[in-house]
């Protein structure tokens, strides 16, 4: 029997125990399993929310990681790994004989998780699958288990959480999507301190909905308005509202809870994932950006309309685009363009957009060049933030997503 077959098996019985088992059990269990087939000292270790530090779960602890491992995402081979999405390897690097130590990327399609920890006594394709399948279950074992335990929580913080962007951080999908012909990525900042901004995407059948949204105030009524907007959004879209009676609901909600004292900016879009077609509206919001052919950027244009939430009654105009594969279209507040300097200088627009073609000419992928993105905004205002700055990247392709996964 091949390593793969062995893990493999060993993989199906680990599945099968894990059903009733804890975030805290997780460590144990799977060393336990994947041990006597092959893969020894397996460790695995989630990245915090700021895409800055790997920590260890270990199982222990108020946030499972007493006693446990971290390293940093720059400079580290466990951190090379994640950046590259891609096996890692050390040779001899556990100072026992005849013992290749292992970085894998965990990740759940194109969201990353962490990376995992693993030695063997092999290094074949065989092997190489095998570690592959195991990350892949470490992925849905952490998926299955993050959503009820305040340890996964606390593992992926590195300060307190303010309420509102409690909130925001429960009521957003994940940062990283894939299938089909789109990639979405997706970051926010200060992430301990977000209030106003949000943002949203979905799919159902050919269709990529996308929106964002920047509340009125920095502050938790921010964000309770935001996660109105975003709900509410969700709620019509999900009965078969379009772009303008979607944004039309939102209004109207905002409306009713609040007046006319609280109101939310936004973009809002629907991309047929067959064509390539974008339709998409404008609430006072900045204008989305077009990228093509990986270089040329330009604003798309369309008549604005005034706010949700202050009912100013302007006609909504939906705007079409026809995308070519590659094309990237980035959505954002702006928090990212006005985030300034110690001498008064603007991040801006063009750095913005320079900065994303820039990354995506060096082939990395959408996550990883959104999260080097909001580090550099975040060292251009000295490490903290006056407002949110948050990006929505979308990506579409006219082949599958395939090569994407490690």
């Amino acid at each position: 029997m091949t390593a793969y077959a062995k893990v493999a098996s060993a993989l199906t019985d680990l599945m099968l125990v894990s059903h009733v088992a804890a975030l805290e059990d997780l460590p144990e269990m799977v060393a336990a399993h994947v041990d006597p087939v092959g893969l020894h000292d397996v460790a695995f270790f989630v990245v915090d929310l700021q895409g800055k530090i790997l920590r260890q779960v270990t199982g222990r602890g108020p946030d499972a990681a007493e006693g446990g491992l971290q390293f940093m995402v720059h400079g580290t081979v466990a951190g090379l790994a994640f950046q590259r999405v891609d096996l890692v390897t050390e040779p001899d690097g556990t100072g026992r004989r005849n013992l290749r130590r292992w970085w894998v990327p965990i990740t759940d399609g194109v969201e990353r998780l962490g990376v995992l920890r693993a030695d063997t006594t092999d290094d074949d394709e065989s092997v190489r699958n095998a570690l592959r399948a195991l990350a892949s279950m470490v992925a849905l074992l952490l998926l299955s288990k993050r959503s009820h335990s305040d340890s996964y929580a606390r593992l992926i913080r590195t300060a307190p959480m303010s309420v509102a962007a409690e909130m925001q951080w429960h009521l957003t999908p994940p940062s990283a999507f894939a299938g089909r012909t789109s990639t979405v990525g997706a970051a926010s900042e200060p992430a301990y301190e977000v209030g106003g901004d949000a943002f949203d995407y979905a799919v159902a059948d050919d269709t990529l909905h996308l929106s964002i949204f920047d509340a009125m105030g920095h502050d938790a009524t921010a964000g309770l308005t935001a996660n109105m907007a975003v709900a509410t959004c969700r709620n019509a879209r999900r009965q078969g509202a379009g772009l303008v009676d979607t944004s039309q609901a939102v209004e109207e909600a905002l409306v009713e809870q609040f007046g006319t004292s609280r109101y939310v900016t936004g973009i809002l879009a629907d991309l047929d994932l067959t064509t390539g077609r974008l339709e998409w509206i404008n609430r006072g919001h900045h204008l989305p950006v077009l990228i093509r052919d990986g270089r040329w950027p330009s604003e798309l244009q369309c008549p604005p309309a005034g706010p949700m939430g202050v009912a100013l009654g302007l006609p909504v105009t939906v705007c079409h685009e026809q995308l070519q594969p590659g094309d990237r279209l980035l959505l954002y507040t702006d928090g990212v363009v006005e985030a300034r300097n110690s001498r008064g200088e603007l991040f801006g627009l063009d750095r913005f957009v320079d900065f994303v073609v820039r990354h995506h000419a060096d082939r990395l992928t959408v996550q990883e060049t959104l999260r080097r993105l909001t580090h550099a905004v975040l060292d251009h205002h000295d490490g903290r933030l006056d407002d949110d700055a948050t990006v929505l990247l979308a990506e579409w392709r006219d082949t599958g997503q395939d090569a994407l996964t490690p």
